[in-house]
């Protein structure tokens, strides 16, 4: 199923109808064991530490070399899981995905698990309350959006930042969900399969479990049972892909520890789990959907030019750390980028190169291009931005601004057009604002009100027009019959 998949697709994905879990990362202390073991004298491993990808690994009692040896005996099988809770992953996801992009870069396979059953289950880790019941057809809509973003970031990531030159191949890449493997069971069968390697005294011990315990509202069952289900998830990755290795945000370290535990019982095998660490915001919030502050990974939440925006207006204390997490610059080239900033910070030169390169993985070249045009039409008055903008990208810039399609009659004039639109009032006051400089078309103040529409001036050559009445009220105008 997943090569017929693979074909009508692309030729960089194999897909199965699957989907697991997101993982969400939360504060742990800090692993000394983990940063300063022999694991990390392997170059993958290494490199991820030094730009603070990884925060954890387990399990502890291990020897940590063991790691390290497994990635350099030839290609692992690593995963990740996403649960669709919404319809789009956002930026505390993405360094979950950038995780498994180094591994593939380093010629590991990478399993993009999509929780289509966890979702229904609810992770209660870092939650404060039980997540609401999620529809039948709205996590179908979830998974086939989230299935499509996953997709298009290992691409953009194949086109624009992999060395096609390079020596070492790229390792392959499959999405799947979980619900495959779940939708043929039944309570009782799973129970007496599954439930029986798994103890109370553990399952409670754990940091996500003891958290909610101690909460008003406590934990259902349902939600108890979550790490019993991504245990069994990293278990059934393992006897069918030869996966060894499962990354996870910080707050999964319990589920992560169920899963070896659990492969260990059954088949007496070492699996790995490594975490990765909290991504926050500048006042020290996490980044997602339950926090309130999500910046989403598909245009339709948040466009180019948003993601654009939020990563170009950090402030620059976090500025190098996320230049480390979120691209894929080499570390003297991020060095470089801090020292040219700090000798001449207005030009802000690490935040732009910051800016261009998460908004490049996430949404391509004509992505980049476009939050680039955006930010030359809004912030630089620029005419000449403005009239390389597409329809679509106007209307995101001005989301709030009416869209209004007009037949451009002859003789139409600055005084017809504002009407038209119903941007200022009928009779002498909304003459007067036309005269008294509030109105502006395309960048350009328009004060006579009988002055006739001229074509590349107030229409522009791509058909449209940009209105803007006092500071802030925008209209956008398509102008039919050109």
């Amino acid at each position: 199923m997943a090569a017929s998949m693979a074909r009508t697709c692309s030729r960089l994905f194999r897909f199965q109808s699957c989907v697991r879990r997101k993982l969400s990362p939360r504060n742990l202390a800090f692993n000394e064991k983990f940063h300063s073991s022999p694991a990390l004298h392997s170059g993958l491993l290494l490199s991820l530490n030094k730009r603070g990808v990884l925060k954890e690994s387990f399990p502890e009692d291990a020897a940590h070399d063991q790691l390290a040896r497994v990635l350099e005996s030839g290609g692992q099988t690593v995963y990740c899981g996403f649960d669709p809770t919404a319809d789009s992953l956002h930026v505390g996801n993405l360094l979950a995905i950038i995780g498994l992009l180094h591994f593939r870069s380093a010629g590991h396979h990478v399993l993009a698990v999509i929780g289509g059953a966890t979702a229904q289950i609810g992770d209660p880790s870092g939650k404060t309350s039980e997540r609401e019941r999620i529809s039948a057809d709205t996590l179908e809509g979830n998974t086939h959006s989230i299935r499509e973003s996953i997709q298009r970031i290992f691409t953009n990531h194949e086109l624009n930042f992999h060395d096609s030159s390079a020596k070492k191949k790229m390792g392959t890449v499959t999405v799947l969900n979980n619900m495959s493997w779940y939708k043929d069971w039944n309570v009782v069968g799973f129970l007496s399969e599954a439930g029986r390697h798994f103890r109370m005294g553990t399952m409670l011990s754990r940091h996500s479990v003891q958290s909610r315990l101690k909460s008003e509202d406590g934990m259902s069952l349902t939600e108890f049972t979550y790490q019993v289900f991504q245990a069994y998830d990293f278990y059934h990755l393992n006897q069918i892909y030869g996966c060894k290795i499962q990354l996870g945000g910080s707050d999964q370290l319990g589920n992560l520890m169920s899963g070896h535990e659990y492969i260990r019982k059954v088949c007496g095998e070492e699996v790995f789990g490594l975490t990765l660490p909290l991504v926050t915001s500048s006042v020290g919030d996490k980044l997602g959907k339950t926090a309130g502050n999500a910046v989403w990974l598909n245009r339709e939440r948040t466009t180019p030019f948003e993601l654009y925006q939020y990563f170009l207006r950090q402030p620059d204390n976090i500025v190098e750390r996320y230049l480390k997490l979120f691209t894929f610059l080499p570390l003297g080239e991020v060095q470089g980028l801090i020292e040219q900033q700090r000798l001449d910070p207005g030009k802000r030169l690490a935040h732009k190169r910051l800016a261009a390169e998460v908004t490049k993985l996430v949404h391509g070249k004509e992505g980049l291009e476009s939050a680039k045009r955006c930010t030359n039409a809004l912030y630089n008055s620029s005419v000449q931005a403005l009239e390389q903008m597409s329809e679509e990208e106007l209307q995101e810039l001005f989301h709030q601004a009416p869209f209004h399609e007009l037949l451009l009659e002859p003789g139409s004039t600055v005084m017809d057009v504002c009407r038209r639109v119903q941007a200022v009032p009928d009779g002498p006051k909304g003459y007067r604002m036309v005269t008294e400089g509030a109105v502006w078309i395309n960048h350009t103040r328009s004060d006579k009100p009988e002055q006739v529409l001229i074509p590349k001036v107030h229409v522009l050559s791509n058909g449209l027009s940009l209105l803007r009445v006092g500071k802030k009220n925008f209209y956008i105008i398509k102008w039919l019959g050109l």
